[in-house]
This record gives structure tokens, C-alpha cells and sequence, in this order.
């Protein structure tokens, strides 16, 4: 029986000038689908093999060794963290079920790979970035929509949810993304645009610029029809490699609130005097620095962090270039650096809620992203307050 038969519904054959094209469509964490992906490509004997990895994942896979060389406060200082959280919880996710399915998650990325080099094919890693993807989920959310997002990605990691193999329908009918984030992605259509739709265009024009004349295309199955109306089209890469920069609005935004509280301070002092004044700052430092720390101890950071939190953040609140999350996130990784043993503890760490608040190298991103949340709000809800009393 020929292959796409025998692979009918998941296997898709595409012609693109000289090339022939076949994509098939997986499930990420099914046992059926490494076998399909090792028959496929034993079959066929393509001359190249795309598979929906980028270098960093690729890196994950094969080299599980790369923790170890994680500097958590380079992390930290070049604003690294919340994005390394955000992989971690999607790992987090993606190995909960490959633990109740008895399937390394990725295993059919990785036997892609290792059957490729086996026939002498060569690799492509077709898959965008997933730090500029990520980055680009981000960037383009409101201040509401970020905390939104937030909600889910921390919500995910205390799921207990069963997975069951009937699970492995639904799997096969998103991506692994999409569905880690499916309640967001279903109210913000942007989510899905960014995790879904671009990554769609980008794996179909690597793929079909892929090199030899017969091209096998291993892809979460939620890819494949997006894949296959891309081949068609000329689209342009740049503009879905960029991260999104901030805007003049938010850029404007970000220099108006400090100088709005600045002024809102100076104007009580005028109009109400000292005692004014006193009561104004005070509500600043109290409320900022209180949500601030609040947050960090959500995350059982050192007394000595939280404190930290409580200090910087009112003043950070009007210094755009520092964030209390940056100033408790450093201190927390000065009063317990962690170990070697704690970063190649991380991928089974990640795996518990207890793990997660546990670790040093999580509980220092955790930090990180709540002290942040803490002083937005309070940001907010100080500057309103205050407002509120002049007015």
C-alpha cells in the first residue's frame, strides 16, 4: 500500500516547482506518531528533512546538559526573565504529559532527527525562534492582556488535569502552544496570530526553501494546513523575525506616569502644605512597596528579598529604566545563589508546583515576575489614590 495511504489525513504530498514536498503531521507526545515519522522517512528517502524545531529547542532536546551553563543573573540583568519563565512553564507542561503518556514530549522531533542522519539526509531546523515568538506573544498584549496571560501560565502550573491517550486527539488538531495557552488564545486572537498563524507562513517558506528536490517536513499536525496554503505564496520573513518594539504611545506612557506622580506629589505639597505632602508619599511608599513585597513573598522569596521589594519599588515606579522586579530578583539570587545542583535539578523541578516555588533558579523568576505585577498595581492603584485626595 503506498505511504500516503497508509498515512492518509496525515501525510500531505505538494509540488513547488522542481521540488516534491511532503508534510507530515504529528502529535507531538503519541507513541504512533514516532513510528509514522520513522516509516515515513524510511519510505521516502527524502534528500532533506524539516523538522519543527528551532536552535534553542533543538539545544534542549539534544543537549540536556545546557543548564548547566546558565548565568540566573545574566538572566536577570539583561531582562531575560519572564521569558525564561514562560519556556519553563510550557516545558513544565509539555513533560506532565509526556510523563502520563510515556512519551518524551518532542520524541517525534527526535526521532525525525535521528532517522534523517541515519538515510544521510540533511536537517533543517524549520521552526521560528521560540525567545522571538514569545517575545512577540508579548509585545503585542495591553497592560491587561499581559496580566491575563500571567494568570494562565501560573494557573498552568498548579493543573492537575488527567491526560489521557484520547487526549491525543485534541493534540493532534492544535499546536502544543496554542493549547498550553488555549484559554487566552481563544478571547485575545492575537495570541493565536502569533503562536499559530506566523509560525504557519515561517515553517512553510523554510521548508520549501529547504535544499534537494525531495523534502520531508515533520510538524505538529495543527501546522499542516496552514503549511500547505502557505507553499503557494511569496512571503516575506523580516517582518515576523522582528521583535516588536514599543511604541511612541508606550514610550510616551512610560515617562508620563513617573512624571504625573512627581507632579501629583509636588502639587499636594502647594496646595496642602507638609502634611499634605507627608500623607501623599506615604500612600506612595505604602501601597507600591507593599503590593510589590506582597508579591514577592507569594513567591517565599528571602525576608531579607522582600524587604528588597518594599524598598525599590516606589522608587523604581519613577525610573523607567529599573525594575523592582530586577533590584528583588538580583538580591534573591545574592542571598541563595543557587547551586550547580539546583540548575540541573530545574527540568524535574519544573515538574511540581512544589518544585517550581522551591528551586532557586525558579523561585528567583518567580521573584522576578511578581514583584513586577506588585508594583504595577500599585503604580496604579497609589497614583489614583493620591489623585483622588488633591482632587
Amino acid at each position: 500500500m503506498d505511504i500516503l495511504e497508509r498515512l492518509k489525513g496525515k501525510l500531505v504530498r505538494v509540488e513547488y516547482g522542481e521540488k516534491e514536498i511532503y508534510i507530515l503531521g504529528t502529535a507531538h507526545v503519541s507513541k504512533d506518531s514516532v513510528r509514522e515519522v520513522r516509516e515515513a522517512i524510511n519510505e521516502i528517502r527524502p534528500d532533506t528533512v524539516c523538522v519543527e524545531l528551532c536552535e534553542a529547542r533543538y539545544e534542549s532536546m539534544f543537549n540536556e546538559d545546557k543548564w548547566k551553563n546558565m548565568d540566573i543573573v545574566k538572566v536577570v540583568k539583561q531582562n531575560k526573565a519572564f521569558y525564561l519563565l514562560m519556556q519553563l512553564i510550557l516545558s513544565s507542561f509539555y513533560k506532565k504529559i509526556g510523563d502520563k503518556l510515556g512519551v518524551r514530549p518532542g520524541a517525534d522531533m527526535i526521532e525525525a532527527v535521528y532517522a534523517a542522519r541515519e538515510i544521510g539526509a540533511e536537517i533543517v531546523l524549520a521552526d521560528r525562534d521560540v525567545n522571538i515568538t514569545l517575545k512577540r506573544v508579548w509585545g503585542y498584549l495591553g497592560f491587561f492582556k499581559k496580566i491575563k496571560l500571567i494568570g494562565l501560565m501560573v494557573s498552568s502550573i498548579f493543573s492537575t488535569e488527567e491526560i489521557t491517550e484520547q487526549d491525543i486527539e485534541k493534540l493532534r488538531q492544535k499546536d502544543q502552544l496554542e493549547i498550553a495557552l488555549e484559554e487566552v488564545a481563544s478571547s485575545l486572537p492575537e495570541v493565536k496570530q502569533r503562536l499559530l498563524d506566523e509560525r504557519d507562513i515561517y515553517l512553510a517558506e523554510k521548508i520549501k526553501s529547504a535544499p534537494g528536490k525531495k523534502i520531508l517536513a515533520v510538524v505538529g499536525y495543527g501546522h499542516v494546513n496552514g503549511i500547505v496554503s502557505n507553499i503557494p505564496k511569496e512571503n516575506d520573513l523580516t517582518p515576523l523575525e522582528t521583535v516588536p518594539k514599543k511604541g511612541k504611545i508606550a514610550q510616551f506612557l512610560k515617562w508620563l506616569i513617573p512624571i504625573l506622580i512627581i507632579g501629583l506629589l509636588i502639587y499636594g505639597f502647594i496646595k496642602g502644605g507638609k502634611d499634605l505632602s507627608i500623607e501623599s508619599i506615604s500612600l506612595w511608599i505604602g501601597i507600591n512597596g507593599t503590593l510589590s513585597a506582597l508579591g514577592v513573598a507569594l513567591a517565599l522569596a528571602h525576608p531579607i528579598t522582600i524587604v528588597s521589594a518594599f524598598l525599590a519599588a516606589p522608587i523604581t515606579s519613577l525610573n523607567p529604566m529599573v525594575a523592582a522586579g530586577w533590584v528583588a530578583g538580583l538580591v534573591q539570587a545574592w542571598v541563595r545563589k543557587p547551586k550547580v545542583q539546583d540548575i540541573e535539578e530545574l527540568p524535574h523541578a519544573i515538574l511540581s508546583v512544589k518544585g517550581f516555588w522551591t528551586n532557586p533558579v525558579t523561585k528567583i523568576l518567580l521573584v522576578v515576575a511578581f514583584a513586577n505585577i506588585g508594583s504595577s498595581i500599585g503604580t496604579f492603584l497609589a497614583g489614583s489614590m493620591i489623585a483622588s485626595r488633591l482632587f
